[in-house]
């Protein structure tokens, strides 16, 4: 995970490259950006202009690299530029369509290998709890040994354990694939959006980042259609499946036209202690929940995990404090507004975390869906996003986050009421689509607010890290959610399977998340202040985030002295 150090080269000093080789001259700060994209430089950029003085080292070896001699400058305008950001949309993409179709196959994988809803649950939590737990180490992997290397061997390493799901011969053994691929998805998740801020002109990367959350967004919104069609027409397999080919996509591409850009500077030490103890306390936290719904709350196989858990995460907090370099400076949470904003993400997130794991198999086996109908039913919920939440970002920099913040999961609470109805009578119309709407725009009140509020709390040397921090809290929030909640409403075995039982525990549990969810809003109201208005943010990069499972990762740098207070 990420230390301070490497957080605030990489999200503080975006522009800076690899370090000029020994002989070279450095740039000036204000020297135009360098590349062969950039219209203003030689046509060759591994040749100097100047006959005497030395070539560029890694011209010969990565002619994608840019060059060392000067921050880098690709522009939207130019092949290149949309070529890398292709690269990145691929990339992210792939762990996009996995969070959009892994839930609507859950029933088919269920039936397929005669599992119970413990091992459904895992295979869900498998892959987020090495996704949550490595996250942040992904991304000092990356600011270390370069950001396109790392990301290349996210994409890869997510692809073979994609291809290992989908051969998988039975449920153990995709559980296993499923935490491989969340080891895969911590390297090239933070890559994709580092890439672009470390590769792009400082004018042409709001352009960029605008982009890469549009088509982003396109490709969640594609999920389901594909992955519903893939289940419904040959099997639950091709969701893992399809995966290979917009990898090897996404590996050639980045070959071709993306350049390697990591922090300067020695590498520096990672936080293996740190992050071997978070993981270690979330998987044991998660045995223990996921365990008691099989074995009851007072049993050793419940108690000694949670105790473990609980262990881990004292240890861990403690070797954070000890850390020279910790991946999670604990100075961030002195500020009351940033650990307000975490208190707010977690209560929300398990609340809507825990219920979208049921709702696509209540789809199914109560409403008798199929797969396509079940991941079309949810299509209005990204379609609202896409609209409407750089719009409440927008909204949130004008007026403050704690209207948004406090209405925004009272509106959640009301849609899960409403998706009480799902099992019952109606049509689509009548008893889904109404939860739906209102549950798309309590996510498009809440979720840009929120995120923004956790940034700007953070002092500016730990915008990145703040904002790292913010996802891996609504991810441990789902994780533990997804691990408890069909426990607490009494779902368990195969009572999935059997439309009453499953709709009888369903309504339990979407009650229960919407009490979570309407408490979330009160801490919001007790806690979020807004800041003064000459202090609000001016709003950044126009994105528009449509993930369900954590508020999106963002790169955002302090204004540097010469820039003039601009943010890019």
């Amino acid at each position: 995970m990420v230390s301070a150090r490497s957080v605030r080269k990489k999200f503080n000093d975006p522009e800076r490259s690899v370090p000029p080789a020994p002989g070279t001259h450095p740039a000036s700060p204000r020297k135009a950006p360098v590349s062969d994209t950039d219209p203003a430089a030689p046509s060759n950029p591994a040749a100097p202009s100047n006959p005497a003085a030395p070539s560029n080292p890694a011209a010969p070896s990565d002619p994608a690299a840019l060059p060392d001699s000067g921050p880098p400058g690709l522009r939207m305008s130019t092949a290149r530029g949309r070529w890398v950001v292709t690269a990145t949309v691929l990339g992210s993409g792939l762990a996009a369509l996995d969070a959009t179709v892994v839930g609507i196959a859950i029933p088919a994988i269920g039936r397929d290998f005669h599992a119970g809803v413990t091992s459904l649950q895992w295979v869900v939590d498998a892959y987020t709890l090495t996704l949550a737990g490595l996250l942040l180490l992904g991304g000092t992997l990356g600011d270390s040994y370069g950001r396109r290397r790392m990301y290349t061997i996210g994409t890869v390493w997510f692809a073979l354990a994609s291809l290992l799901c989908g051969l998988a011969p039975n449920v153990a053994v995709l559980i296993a694939a499923r935490a491989l691929q969340g080891v895969g998805g911590a390297l090239l998740t933070p890559g994709s959006l580092a890439i672009l801020q470390a590769s792009f002109a400082k004018d042409d990367r709001s352009a960029a980042i605008g982009a890469w959350s549009g088509l982003g967004g396109i490709a969640t919104a594609a999920g389901p259609f594909l992955g519903g069609y893939l289940i419904g027409a040959v099997s639950w397999r091709l969701v893992f499946f399809i995966n290979l080919p917009l990898a090897v996509a996404a590996v050639v591409i980045t070959a071709r036209h993306v350049p390697e850009t990591r922090s300067p500077g020695a590498v520096p030490k990672l936080d293996v202690k740190g992050a071997v103890c978070i993981s270690g306390a979330l998987a044991g936290i998660t045995y223990g929940l996921i365990a008691a719904s099989a074995d009851g709350w007072g049993s050793v196989s419940v108690l000694v995990p949670l105790a473990v858990g609980v262990l881990l995460g004292g240890l861990f907090i403690l070797a954070e404090a000890r850390e020279a370099q910790p991946m999670l400076p604990l100075g961030v949470f002195a500020s009351r507004q940033f650990s307000a904003a975490n208190a707010v993400t977690f209560v929300v997130y398990a609340a809507l975390g825990g219920v979208l794991f049921l709702v696509p198999t209540v789809l199914q086996v109560v409403r008798g869906y199929s797969p396509l109908q079940a991941g079309t039913s949810l299509l209005p919920v990204t379609v609202i996003m896409l609209a409407l939440s750089a719009r409440s970002g927008a909204l949130a920099a004008r007026i403050g986050p704690r209207l948004q913040m406090s209405v925004g999961p009272v509106v959640l609470a009301a849609s899960l009421v409403l998706f009480t109805r799902i099992g019952g009578a109606g049509d689509y119309l009548t008893a889904v689509l109404p939860a739906v709407l209102v549950f798309g725009f309590g996510v498009a009140i809440n979720v840009a607010p929120l995120t923004a509020t956790a940034l700007a709390a953070a002092p500016a040397d730990h915008a990145g890290v703040a904002s790292a921090v913010n996802n891996d809290v609504a991810r441990a929030a789902g994780l533990i959610a997804v691990a408890v909640l069909p426990a607490l409403a009494g779902i368990s075995g195969e009572s999935y399977l059997h439309p009453a039982a499953l709709a009888h525990g369903f309504k339990t549990a979407a009650l229960m998340a919407a009490v979570f969810c309407a408490a979330g809003g009160l801490l919001a109201v007790a806690t979020i202040r807004n800041p003064a208005r000459s202090a609000r943010a001016k709003p950044g990069p126009r994105e528009s985030s449509c993930g369900l499972e954590a508020p999106p990762l963002r790169n955002l740098e302090p204004a540097a002295p010469n820039d003039g207070g601009d943010r890019a």
